[in-house]
């Protein structure tokens, strides 16, 4: 089986494409995080992979990064769609609000993060990490479906499965950094790597450790996260549906070209 286009998400993006057909993959990187669901949107062949696994049951640290992209590459996959609840670091990032990640901040610790630890040296840039092109369809999208987006956020991934202290997420947010996430790296990257196309759509479903001067909002929950999830994600699933017929055959973006300048010697 082949596909064009990957979505990393929840169990619940399954449910996009008619007449789906579930795969058992394997890679050199262990096996992905759920099966894969292989089907039809628009025209195209599309592959879902459910990132904590179909019940939720891997947390943040433990998912297999690179078994995931790899298991997209396999199948042929040129352009990765993201979807994750996200925590805000400002004020104007509202919750239920959607947001398009163009850079990130990896504050992460002990995760596999890249491809290359062999010879021979290999220096990919992660100068703009997220793919342009695709980040544009969904702006396009977003506008058609009046969702509320942000069409730019720096995200400062953490390792978790803990949510900040006050003392980080107020670091955080003096660095100028817009949310937060502990799903964005390395899977961005190893998209990049793999010179795969990559556009991290997030959902906000908190304020992170709250807001400093707004006494009335409280440090999130995991069991606020599910619930504010739950409410926006059909705004997402819609967001992604239509997305994706307008997303080309053929790449006017670089990200296919990641590697070129990359290797040493």
């Amino acid at each position: 089986m082949e596909a064009e286009i990957g979505i990393i998400g929840g169990s619940g993006f399954y449910s996009l494409a008619g007449n789906l057909a579930e795969v058992e993959m394997d890679t050199p990187f262990g096996k992905p995080s759920s099966q894969i669901g292989i089907g039809n949107i628009g025209g195209k062949k599309v592959a879902f992979i459910s990132r904590h696994g179909k019940k939720h049951t891997i947390p943040p640290h433990k998912v297999p990064y690179k078994a995931n992209i790899e298991a997209l590459r396999q199948l042929g996959v040129k352009r990765i769609i993201s979807s994750s609840a996200i925590g805000s670091l400002r004020k104007e990032y509202r919750p239920g609000e959607i947001v398009l990640f163009d850079q990130f901040v990896n504050m992460t610790h002990g995760r596999d993060d890249t491809f290359f630890h062999e010879s021979p040296v290999t220096h990919v840039s992660s100068a703009d990490p997220y793919c342009g092109e695709l980040r544009e369809f969904a702006a396009e999208t977003a506008g058609r479906i009046d969702a509320k987006l942000h069409k730019t956020g720096t995200v400062v991934v953490v390792n978790g499965p803990r949510f900040s202290s006050r003392a980080e997420s107020r670091f955080f947010k003096a660095q100028g950094f817009d949310v937060i996430s502990m799903t964005q790296y390395p899977e961005v990257m190893l998209a990049r790597e793999r010179g795969i196309c990559y556009a991290g759509i997030g959902t906000i479903t908190d304020y992170d450790a709250g807001l400093e001067g707004s006494e009335d909002i409280e440090p999130v929950t995991a069991k606020e996260v599910s619930a504010n999830f739950a409410k926006t994600v059909g705004m997402v699933k819609k967001m992604i549906v239509e997305m994706i017929p307008m997303v080309r055959t053929e790449r006017m973006c670089r990200c296919g070209n990641a590697l070129d300048g990359a290797v040493m010697g």
